[in-house]
């Protein structure tokens, strides 16, 4: 049987990009046809968790079947098997919605596994939040034939659908930006995974993983190094994470398996009070993490807290928890709004944590990254901190990513790019950051300084201001009238957009 199914998947023609993007719309015509489809943030998951069930079947259980056909047991078992029902043209209409609903998404939510490694947990995990919203049995055949037509039986295969899942996310991402959930830019999590300078054996966490972007570039960075099983089993350990929302968790987790991870090592979890109850065992080398910042946690998490350190503001809470999180030794690199930065004064709490931070950890490098890097989501600066848990901090190094030249920001359209990172990692100094010089783009300051300061790391460019000094007053009146006729022009486009029209019309 398993023989068979080999030789099958190896006849299934591949996928190439135009077709997949092909049959990804007709799949998304297709959901918008359906009334209990409202929008993307419903389209998406439901096409997720499809593809999900598709690509476990080809990519996990008929590939374990095929290396061990006497031995291997599938973590999904008749008649609940993708060949079993979403193949079955008897499997139609109205019955095959009562089979998704009443039947299928059940007996996965009530799977069991036997160890921490079982994808049965996974699937399990997944399933408990998923809901059939397609009220139409008849455009839900429809939709299943069409994901059947996708496959995921070679590497080619699946690259190609990573690619195109990622743009998926991208949307994904573009849509859920309203709802207020911001998701980190694919350069930003390269940059940060690249000069954190990973190795094998060293076990990371995203402690708010979302759609995996940082799980999955650091796997990526690694997995070249690998020689062995045994070194292959240990990083697919290693690459771990927590998101607490169950629609991130469905989109993650189905871009670490088109990864090559079958079984995420991702906790469905409030990731606050995961860590404040973690023991020795559960400690990390590395932390890799973009947490949510602006929002508010319940009380019940809050008083988890000690007291002097307990506030509402999540990205302090989650500041406090990587410290503790951290394994002696252990460095991490943690995007931070400049509010976060700037928090002062003896009864501030972001002040306390900043204090605790620099005690008990080397805060390295700061870099200052370019207005409108996480637009449309959020137009709030941020910064990247990366730090070592390896004692007192004693200089900290500031260094500002420009923006390009002529640039004012960043769009959808005209996202950052990760060669804008490429003059701080000349800069850099490698893995044991040596010698660092300052220059236009980047400083050093004392701890002495920071600590006299109330903690204060928003830190400007001392070098911006020599450069407005040396402008023309002809230059900056021309750099204001850029400025405020670009800003008209993004109020006269809202205007538009709002269905509102100028007075001039």
């Amino acid at each position: 049987m398993a023989a068979t199914k080999k030789k099958t998947a190896e006849k299934s023609p591949g996928t190439s990009r135009t077709r997949l993007a092909s049959l990804i719309k007709s799949a998304r015509d297709t959901m918008r046809k359906d009334a209990g489809m409202n929008g993307d943030l419903d389209r998406l998951p439901q096409l997720s968790w499809l593809l999900f069930l598709k690509a476990f079947d080809e990519r996990v259980e008929q590939e374990g079947e095929a290396l061990d056909p006497d031995g291997y047991r599938r973590a999904i078992e008749e008649p609940y098997r993708w060949e079993d029902w979403a193949t079955d043209r008897d499997h139609s209409g109205d019955e095959l919605k009562s089979f998704v609903n009443e039947k299928l998404i059940p007996h996965l939510a009530g799977l069991v596994g036997d160890d921490a490694e079982d994808p049965r947990n996974v699937i399990s995990t997944i399933f408990k939040d998923v809901v059939n919203r397609m009220q139409s049995g008849t455009l839900l055949r429809e939709l299943v034939d069409i994901v059947n037509q996708i496959h995921f039986v070679s590497t080619d295969d699946i690259h190609t659908m990573a690619f195109v899942y990622e743009s998926i996310l991208k949307e994904m991402r573009d849509a859920a930006g309203d709802s207020g959930e911001f998701y980190t830019p694919r350069p930003v999590n390269r940059f940060m995974v690249q000069q954190s300078f990973l190795e094998l054996g060293e076990s990371i966490l995203d402690p708010a993983s979302g759609t995996g972007g940082f799980l999955v570039q650091a796997y990526e960075e690694l997995k070249g190094q690998v020689k062995t099983n045994t070194q292959r089993r240990r990083l697919l350990a290693d690459i771990r994470g927590i998101e607490k929302k169950p629609l991130p968790y469905l989109l993650g987790s189905m871009n670490l398996l088109l990864h090559g991870i079958d079984a995420p090592q991702v906790r469905r979890a409030n990731s606050l009070l995961e860590m404040r109850t973690s023991n020795a065992a559960d400690k990390v080398d590395v932390v890799l993490t973009n947490p949510p910042f602006g929002g508010e946690e319940e009380s019940t998490v809050v008083k988890a807290f000690p007291d002097g350190f307990r506030t509402q503001e999540t990205a302090w809470l989650f500041l406090y928890s990587i410290l503790d999180q951290l394994k002696l030794g252990g460095r991490c690199a943690i995007v931070l709004p400049n509010g976060s930065l700037f928090a002062t004064g003896e009864n501030s709490i972001g002040a306390k944590i900043k204090k605790k931070l620099m005690k008990d950890c080397n805060l390295h490098t700061v870099v200052r990254l370019p207005q409108g890097v996480f637009a449309p989501y959020t137009q709030i600066p941020s910064n990247i901190l990366f730090f070592e848990k390896t004692g007192p901090t004693k200089d900290v190094w500031f260094y500002e990513v420009p923006l390009p030249d002529g640039r004012r920001g960043y769009t959808k359209t005209k996202p950052m790019r990760i060669e804008e990172y490429q003059p701080c990692v000349d800069w850099w100094g490698g893995k044991e950051r040596e010698g660092r010089e300052a220059g236009e783009q980047a400083w050093a300051i004392p701890a002495s300084d920071i600590i006299a300061s109330g903690f204060n790391l928003d830190i400007a460019n001392p070098h911006v201001g020599d450069e407005l000094a040396h402008r023309t007053p002809e230059e900056l009146v021309d750099e204001l009238v850029k400025t405020e006729t670009e800003i008209l022009n993004q109020l006269e486009e809202l205007r538009k957009g709002l269905g509102v029209s100028s007075s001039a019309e």
